[in-house]
């Protein structure tokens, strides 16, 4: 039988004017017709009053629900529940903002999933690219040899040794990658020490000098960095952060370029800056920079090398040192990346 808010009200009235009609008729002085009219306004009233209880605060929202599980049952999970304090006592309400909660909550979901589809699909090209232009290279030089190339001392010498390099490059990618790789699924654990995170980047400068001077670039410290300068983190980690944070602005700096390194102690952090004074990054690059094999111009990058995982690595060791990576950057007047570091205990080293 189908039931709705007229049907019910019908019943309810007509047991209503059965009952008063009785209890008038024969427990009063009242004659039949006083009573029969009586119970018939008693039941007229009552009726009324159920009819908007069970329309409007009952039956409305159970179409409601059935409207919103409609949606949700065709995959249409776009839902928005309007919060207000009155009805918060209300379990018909409460059971339709549950339902909308759920629904918002799936769509953030299927967001999310799209989402890492695109970016499945995206890392998936940009692998396959990065893999087949070092492996493309060494197996062209090789096929060369092996044509005939050999038997010629300098050309065999030099296409061998290009052939090393480009699986060097390899090597080194496939290393970045695993290191992300195991850096997202919590493998590697973050070793934290005390050490001096100044002459940690001197040491830096010295492994770099080479590559500087080719560009004629000059890497220093600020004026106002300390001498020595503590950190609580692991070392080998920053080393890293530390390491593609000058090479990325020897290589996309300008020649004759400066290079500017600060470490400032404030309270219980250290907070360090790599500065260049390159063409600097557009304000549409900023956000995706850290992202796996972004690249701003990729012609331009490749010429420079790299794996183009550099930055990636650098924001998930400082994530994995509770800490951010910083960048900001103004056309023509270089770049800027910062970030924040525990304060170490300072280390006697003299013993």
């Amino acid at each position: 039988m189908y039931f709705n808010s007229k049907f019910i009200t019908a019943i309810i009235a007509l047991c209503t004017w059965a009952f008063v009609f009785g209890v008038l008729f024969l427990a009063t002085r009242l004659d039949f017709y006083q009573s029969l009219y009586a119970s018939l306004a008693s039941a007229l009233v009552a009726g009324g009053l159920i009819f908007l209880i069970l329309k409007y605060f009952i039956f409305k929202e159970i179409y409601n629900f059935y409207a919103l599980l409609a949606r949700i049952k065709n995959e249409d999970y776009s839902v928005r529940f309007k919060k207000e304090k009155r009805h918060e006592n209300n379990p018909l309400i409460k059971i339709k903002r549950e339902i909308a909660e759920f629904a918002e909550k799936k769509q953030m979901e299927i967001d999310e999933l799209k989402k890492l589809e695109t970016f499945r699909r995206e890392f998936l090209a940009d692998v396959s690219h990065e893999l087949k232009t070092p492996i493309f290279a060494a197996q062209g030089f090789v096929h060369t040899l092996l044509d005939g190339a050999m038997d010629d001392l300098m050309v065999r010498d030099r296409f061998l040794q290009k052939a090393a390099n480009s699986l060097e490059g390899l090597n080194v990618l496939v290393a970045d990658l695993l290191t992300i790789s195991q850096m997202e699924i919590g493998e590697i654990k973050m070793n934290e020490q005390n050490f001096d995170i100044h002459k940690l980047t001197e040491d830096i400068f010295d492994e770099l000098d080479e590559a500087a001077k080719a560009r004629a670039t000059k890497m220093r410290f600020s004026k106002n960095t300390p001498k020595s300068c503590y950190v609580f983190a692991d070392k080998f980690r920053i080393g890293q952060v530390m390491t593609n944070l000058i090479v990325n602005a020897i290589k996309y700096g300008n020649d004759r370029g400066h290079i500017l390194v600060s470490l400032a102690i404030e309270n219980e952090g250290v907070f360090v800056s790599v500065k260049d004074d390159g063409p600097g990054i557009e304000q549409k690059h900023l956000h995706r920079i850290f992202e796996r094999f972004y690249r701003i111009d990729r012609s331009r990058s490749k010429d420079k090398g790299g794996t183009g995982l550099g930055l990636a690595i650098v924001k998930h060791i400082l994530e994995a040192h509770n800490s951010r990576i910083f960048v900001s950057s103004k056309q023509g007047d270089g770049t800027i990346f910062s970030f924040k570091l525990k304060k170490g205990k300072v280390i006697n080293e003299k013993g």
